[in-house]
């Protein structure tokens, strides 16, 4: 068993909200495996979304607190294809969550097999609730996504449980339920070639709330706050997450919109432009 070479996506700058003076970021991983075809993790905002920012993601998210660039290079289907690979070649797509600004670019895959906790698909779904309604926006999947669902069983993988892996993909990929973000909520961890790493997603917003003394900007830390489905949950996933690192430092954690979970020599913040055509 090998580990799997992973690049790093920056696929959105959220410009309302800052981390140590960056805007916040979409991280999305693409993971190549030796038999499956490319698989990412979450897909950020995609084509349709930069091509009308405010129909599709709602004018508040648009327009008052997360305000997105209009950086179209930036959605996953112009990146993979920036990186040598044929948008066909992504046969996966794994959903740490169903929020808008992660599910953007499954349109730009229709084809493409999702993973998801099923809790969270049946919350997208349902989309009780004010925060639901503006969290979970069925145009995104309005193509007939192939969902692949999992329900909380699994082995006990570093302190968390229900761990395990996704149908049809390398047991290098392991989803971690981390709820309270939302229900369904989970990291995914990745055996890569530097060592494991674990996409936290939302679970926590600023990576420094991992640290032995925890500490978050006040906006950041707010707007974590309003979007909490289940402040209990989220605090225990975030006490799981605070123990993990304590105890495997050599574990990489991020989080998905913290612009200072990229690797060094990753040119995330390089200057994009629109693709030709």
């Amino acid at each position: 068993m090998s580990a799997l070479k992973v690049h790093h996506l920056d696929c959105a700058h959220i410009t309302a909200m800052s981390i140590g003076g960056r805007p916040l970021v979409c991280h999305v991983l693409l993971i190549e495996t030796p038999s499956d075809g490319l698989v990412l993790v979450d897909t950020g905002l995609g084509t349709a979304d930069y091509e009308d920012l405010s129909s599709r993601l709602g004018f508040s998210f648009a327009k008052l607190y997360a305000r997105p660039a209009a950086e179209p290079a930036r959605a996953a289907l112009h990146q993979v294809r920036s990186l040598g690979f044929h948008p066909s070649d992504v046969r996966h797509v794994v959903q740490t969550h169903l929020d808008l600004d992660h599910v953007g670019g499954l349109s730009d895959f229709p084809w493409a097999a999702v993973h998801v906790h099923a809790t969270e698909l049946e919350a997208a779904f349902r989309r009780k609730g004010l925060k639901a309604r503006s969290r979970y926006r069925p145009p995104m999947w309005a193509h007939g996504p192939d969902f692949h669902t999992y329900r909380a069983h699994g082995e006990r993988w570093h302190g968390f449980d229900a761990v395990r892996g996704l149908d049809g993909l390398p047991e290098q990929i392991l989803m971690v339920p981390l709820p309270g973000h939302t229900l369904g909520h989970c990291g995914i961890a990745v055996d890569a070639r530097d060592g494991w790493i674990l996409d936290a997603g939302d679970a926590v917003f600023d990576r420094r709330q991992l640290d032995p003394t925890p500490t978050v900007g006040f906006h950041v830390g707010l707007f974590e706050r309003i979007v909490t489905t289940d402040k209990a949950r989220r605090l225990n996933s975030k006490a799981q997450l605070r123990a993990l690192v304590a105890g495997h430092p050599d574990l990489f954690v991020f989080a998905a919109h913290d612009p200072s979970g990229f690797p060094a020599t990753t040119p995330h913040d390089r200057t994009v432009d629109a693709p030709a055509g």
